[in-house]
């Protein structure tokens, strides 16, 4: 365990594999929070009566997203570091099986895979959880305000985070993303239905 441990602090120290994975967490994150967003407006738009059914219907959208961006990197990670290391092995004329090179490409592959699924998961997971107090605490339509906004709260945060890192003004950043969100829920607005 404690080898596990060693590999993991290894690779969290690289740049290049903090960076492809904050990319995937943040690009899914975004996807995850804008698909809850829409769920949220369409599902209070349409009638649905309860908290729970909007819940049910969120979380097949985590599921699918999250499954999505789980597997997606993990083959995208998967091939490239194959070729890398194809390339590594042609450049030196050996075998990296079972190497401490082949050992981080797998670890980083796994690192940037759960980064990605996370990433989907805390957007679509987050904005649903006022649905949990529907009819106790929250109407439908409060419940669906109060979703949105944590969306776009969700979406400011990533925002500010990536400006935050590449020196931007973050609060540019951060309003730029939760437009993003409010774009969503205002399309939904004037979607039939």
């Amino acid at each position: 365990m404690s080898s596990i441990r060693q590999l993991l602090d290894r690779l969290l120290e690289k740049e290049d594999v903090r960076a492809i994975s904050r990319r995937y967490f943040v690009s899914n994150g975004f996807d995850g929070t804008l698909t809850s967003i829409g769920v949220i407006v369409g599902a209070v738009l349409s009638g649905i009566p309860d908290g729970i059914t909007v819940i049910k219907i969120g979380l097949g959208a985590a599921v699918g997203l999250g499954t999505s961006a789980v597997w997606s990197v993990w083959e995208i990670e998967r091939a490239e570091t194959q070729a890398a290391i194809r390339r590594i092995e042609r450049a030196m004329l050996t075998d990296l099986d079972d190497t401490r090179v082949q050992r981080e490409q797998q670890g980083a592959r796994v690192v940037h895979a759960t980064a990605s699924g996370m990433g989907p998961l805390i957007g679509v997971l987050v904005p649903l959880a006022p649905f949990a107090f529907e009819g106790s605490v929250l109407t439908m339509a409060e419940a669906g305000v109060v979703g949105v906004a944590l969306g776009v709260g969700i979406l400011a945060v990533f925002g500010a985070y990536m400006g935050s890192i590449s020196g931007q003004r973050w609060y540019v950043s951060a309003v730029r993303m939760a437009l993003a969100g409010l774009v969503v829920a205002v399309i939904n607005l004037f979607l039939p239905g």
